[in-house]
C-alpha cells in the first residue's frame, strides 16, 4: 500500500485532500514549512504527520502530491523527480480521485467556499458524501455517493478537471498576475463549461455566465424573472434570511437561512437548484437553515461591546458583499474596515475600485500589502491605497490599540493574507486591558 506524501500539506486545498484520503482509509502524511496556519488544526487532530521540508521525507514506494505554489526547484520535488515515484500536481491528482463519484465542482470568481461548504452540509445530511472546501476542510466517505468540490480558475487548473456537474456562481476579472482581461477568464470558463458530463447550474444575474455555450443542460438560477430559480420576497430576520423560491415561475418553497446578503441567497439558490435537479427532496434542503458557515467567510467573536468579524474578501466586490452582510445583520453599529490588501499585482490592478468599496465603512484602517510567494514585491505601497479613501489611518501591528475607541462597533478584518494575526494582536490588547 503506497503512502500519499502532500508538498505543502498546510495549503487549503492541500489540507482538505489529505484529509479525505486519510478519511478513505488511506496512509497519509505531508511536510511544510514551520509556521502556524489555521489549516493544519484538523490535520493535528486526525494525527496526519506534519514533518519540515526534506529530500529525506520522500520514499521510492510513495505517491507524492505537490501544491501549485512550489515550483520544480524545491528540493522534496526534485527528489521525488530522481526517484522516480508517481508525482502529481495537487489539481492532477484531484482530477483522477474524483472520477469515482458523481462529482460537482463548485467554480466563480466569488463564493465558491460559501457554496461549496453549503451544498455539503445539506448533502451529507442526508448521504454519505466526500467534500473538498477551499477554507481547508476536507471529508472522505469510503460509500461517498457525491465528491463536492471547490474547481479554482487560476492558471486554469479547474480545467484538469471533468466533473458531472458544475455549480458557477460568477465570472469576474480577478488572478491579474495570470489573467489578462475579463474576456480572457470568460475563456478559461468556457472550456471549463466544455468538460462537465451531464448538467451546469449557473448564475442568470451574472452577465458573463449568459454568454456560456454549452453541450450539456444549463439551469439558471438568480433574482431575475427570466431564471429557472427564482428568489423572491427576501426577508431579513434576527436569525438571517427567508426567502420564497419559483420555479420555472411557479412558487416552490420557503427557505431560510442563517446568513445576511443578496450573496449568500444566491449562494443557497444554487445549491437549492442542484438538489431539485437531482430529485432531492426539498425536506434535505431544508439543512440550509442549520448551516454553521465555513472558515474565514464572515467568522464572528463579541468582545465587550465590538463585534470582530474574520472575512477572507480580498476582492472590491468581496468587500462590498461583506459590507453589505454587516450592515443588513448590525443596522444600528458603526462599521470599522480593517484591510489587508493581498497580492501587489491585485492592489495595482483594482487601486480605485478597493478604495471604492472600503469607503462604504464608517471608518478605514489599511494594513501592509500582503505579497504572495509568487512575487517579490512591487513598487507600490499601502500609502498609494491610503490616498484614495478619506480620513483612512495606517494600522500598525504593534499599534492596534487604535481600535478601541470605536465601542459598540463592528471591526471586520478583511484580506486573504495573514491579517488574522492583526486581529490576535488586538484582541491580546482587549484582554489585557
Amino acid at each position: 500500500m503506497t503512502t500519499y506524501h502532500f508538498i505543502g500539506i498546510k495549503g487549503t486545498g492541500m489540507s482538505a485532500l489529505a484529509q479525505i484520503l486519510h478519511d478513505s482509509g488511506e496512509n497519509v502524511q505531508g511536510s511544510d514549512v514551520e509556521k502556524s496556519f489555521f489549516t493544519q488544526e484538523a490535520l493535528e487532530e486526525k494525527n496526519i504527520p506534519i514533518y519540515p521540508f526534506s529530500e529525506s521525507n520522500i520514499k521510492e514506494n510513495y505517491t507524492v502530491i505537490a501544491g501549485n505554489a512550489f515550483s520544480d526547484d524545491h528540493l522534496e520535488i526534485k527528489e521525488a523527480k530522481r526517484l522516480g515515484v508517481t508525482f502529481y500536481r495537487y489539481h492532477e491528482f484531484l482530477g483522477e480521485w474524483l472520477k469515482q463519484y458523481t462529482s460537482i465542482a463548485v467554480t466563480g470568481a466569488h463564493g465558491k467556499t460559501s457554496t461549496t461548504g453549503l451544498l455539503s452540509h445539506v448533502l451529507s445530511s442526508s448521504f454519505p458524501i466526500s467534500y473538498l472546501i477551499g477554507d481547508g476542510t476536507g471529508k472522505g466517505h469510503v460509500d461517498s455517493k457525491y465528491f463536492v468540490f471547490e474547481a479554482c480558475e487560476y492558471r486554469r487548473h479547474f480545467l484538469q478537471y471533468e466533473p458531472d456537474y458544475a455549480i458557477m456562481t460568477n465570472i469576474d476579472f480577478d488572478h491579474p498576475d495570470y489573467f489578462t482581461s475579463i474576456d480572457d477568464v470568460f475563456n478559461a470558463f468556457q472550456s471549463m463549461v466544455e468538460r462537465v458530463k451531464k448538467g451546469i447550474i449557473a448564475c442568470g444575474d451574472d452577465e458573463q455566465l449568459q454568454r456560456i455555450q454549452a453541450k450539456v443542460p444549463v439551469v439558471y438560477y438568480g433574482f431575475a424573472g427570466t431564471n429557472d430559480f427564482q428568489a423572491q420576497n427576501i426577508t431579513e430576520t434576527d436569525n438571517g434570511t427567508t426567502f420564497d423560491v419559483f420555479v420555472r415561475n411557479t412558487y416552490y418553497e420557503s427557505f431560510s437561512i442563517p446568513m445576511y446578503g443578496n450573496h449568500n441567497v444566491l449562494n443557497a439558490l444554487a445549491v437549492i437548484a442542484i438538489c431539485h435537479y437531482e430529485g432531492i427532496s426539498a425536506e434535505c434542503m431544508k439543512h440550509l437553515a442549520s448551516f454553521g458557515g465555513v472558515k474565514r467567510r464572515f467568522t464572528e467573536k463579541q468582545m465587550e461591546s465590538q463585534i470582530l468579524i474574520d472575512d477572507y474578501a480580498h476582492h472590491p466586490k468581496e468587500i462590498n458583499a461583506t459590507i453589505e452582510s454587516a450592515r443588513k445583520k448590525y443596522p444600528n453599529k458603526s462599521i470599522v474596515a480593517i484591510f489587508q490588501p493581498h497580492t501587489f499585482t491585485r492592489t495595482k490592478t483594482f487601486l480605485q475600485e478597493f478604495a471604492d468599496s472600503l469607503s462604504q465603512a464608517d471608518h478605514v484602517f489599511l494594513c501592509d500589502i500582503f505579497g504572495s510567494a509568487r512575487e517579490e514585491s512591487g513598487q507600490l505601497t499601502i500609502h498609494d491605497l491610503q490616498k484614495l479613501i478619506e480620513n483612512s489611518s495606517i494600522l500598525e501591528l504593534s499599534h492596534t490599540e487604535a481600535l478601541k475607541e470605536f465601542q459598540d462597533s463592528v471591526l471586520i478584518f478583511m484580506g486573504a493574507g495573514d491579517i488574522q494575526k492583526f486581529q490576535q494582536a488586538y484582541e491580546k490588547v482587549v484582554t489585557m486591558s
